[in-house]
């Protein structure tokens, strides 16, 4: 399945030139995937509501301030001619809702995540929540303020957070939307006093004043099917995971990305690596990230690898220049899941300690008896695809 009939030419455009401002209120209006960035008509890139979010940029800034062209990752794009599971991919390592299409080297559209899942959905009811959902949430207290909210977003770079009552039981959800949307509303309404400290006070605002409560929640032995189509009718982006006797305790989260993502395991005898933030990569490739990777697993041949998730967040501090780096392997084996982290001055730095750190923990699960093939498993339930 190919992506020309459900791509669209329906998208918002803005220049490099356009104030940053200008961008924030097109988001908080009208709640875009994403907005595709241009210069002079040429295509630069796309940039999402968290990235919008999550920037320090002022409003007097320019659109270009956000755009980071990179030598080994350049901005995402899709042919329109090209399948499902390439578009998920890209769509998941520029770590957006929307990408740019393509049609004989001319920019063309956009395709969305919501448009993949429509395409996919009568294909869904054979995988359950249970298979593709992430457990062991980040979660906030019913008072932590907004500021602590925006650091765990960041932090882990994560689009919701279930919140807390005092006894340990959901109350709600805070999401990267609803804290942008309380920001710019609040910011919008201030004309007088300190900048600094208006903006201190809404960092200190409870997330129980912002979360949307009740909370749409879903079971590990719903399908898939059925839970995506929550989403799509709900217009939400997750759905909160809970025993199916209690729906009060949280104990993962559904992501419309977790969906895409099981979307692009291949049958083919590479391992299936995805990167988020891929712009970030420097001096190393997409390439010899997969490589890296590869060597390690192919050291241990008790231990199976179906998927590989390296995800780079990019801190504040830089050194002659080049910025401090956060790198976290994730590898969902026949053994569970392990990971490595690690930080260093540039992409590359990063990715080495925490591949460094990811064989070390690799060792300590070498000996654990193997469950079933998960990966296996995925390739069966979605080979209509």
């Amino acid at each position: 399945m190919n992506i020309a009939d459900i791509a669209t030419q329906d998208y918002i455009e803005v220049d490099v030139g356009t104030r940053m401002g200008k961008v924030r209120s097109t988001f908080e209006n009208g709640n875009p995937k994403g907005i595709i960035v241009t210069d002079d008509g040429e295509y630069e890139g796309v940039i999402s509501e968290r990235e919008v979010l999550q920037s320090h940029v002022e409003d007097d800034a320019k659109v270009a301030a956000l755009i980071k062209p990179s030598r080994n990752s350049p901005a995402p794009k899709v042919d329109r001619q090209e399948d499902v599971r390439e578009t998920a991919r890209v769509l998941i390592e520029s770590n957006a809702k929307v990408a740019p299409v393509f049609e004989h080297g001319d920019l063309w559209g956009v395709i969305t995540d919501d448009a993949i899942l429509k395409a996919v959905l009568d294909n869904l009811d054979t995988l359950d929540v249970e298979d593709i959902y992430t457990d062991d949430p980040v979660t906030l207290q019913e008072d932590d303020g907004v500021g602590k909210a925006i650091n765990h977003l960041r932090e882990h770079g994560i689009s919701r957070l279930p919140v807390l009552n005092e006894n340990g039981y959901l109350t709600g959800v805070v999401t990267t939307h609803d804290i942008a949307d309380f920001v710019i509303r609040e910011n919008h309404s201030t004309t007088t006093g300190d900048r600094v400290g208006d903006s201190q006070r809404l960092l200190d605002v409870p997330v129980y004043d912002i979360m949307n409560s009740p909370v749409e929640t879903t079971t590990l032995d719903t399908s898939v099917k059925a839970a995506v189509e929550t989403m799509l009718e709900q217009d939400y982006a997750g759905l909160m995971v809970t025993p199916q006797d209690d729906d009060r305790i949280v104990i993962g989260v559904l992501t419309k990305t977790d969906v895409l993502r099981a979307l692009t395991y291949t049958e083919e005898d590479h391992m299936d690596v995805q990167i988020t933030n891929i712009s970030l990569l420097d001096t190393i490739s997409r390439e010899s990230i997969v490589e890296s990777i590869q060597d390690v697993a192919d050291k241990y041949q008790d231990m199976q690898v179906m998927h590989a998730h390296v995800r780079f967040k990019e801190h504040q501090e830089k050194l002659r220049g080049t910025p401090l780096i956060y790198c976290q392997i994730r590898l969902r084996t026949n053994k569970g899941q392990v990971a490595g982290t690690g930080e260093g001055y540039g992409a590359e730095n990063s990715f080495r300690v925490a591949l460094d750190k990811l064989e070390r923990n690799v060792l300590e699960v070498k000996g654990v008896t193997s469950d079933e093939e998960y990966r296996g498993q995925l390739l069966r339930k979605l080979n209509e695809l």
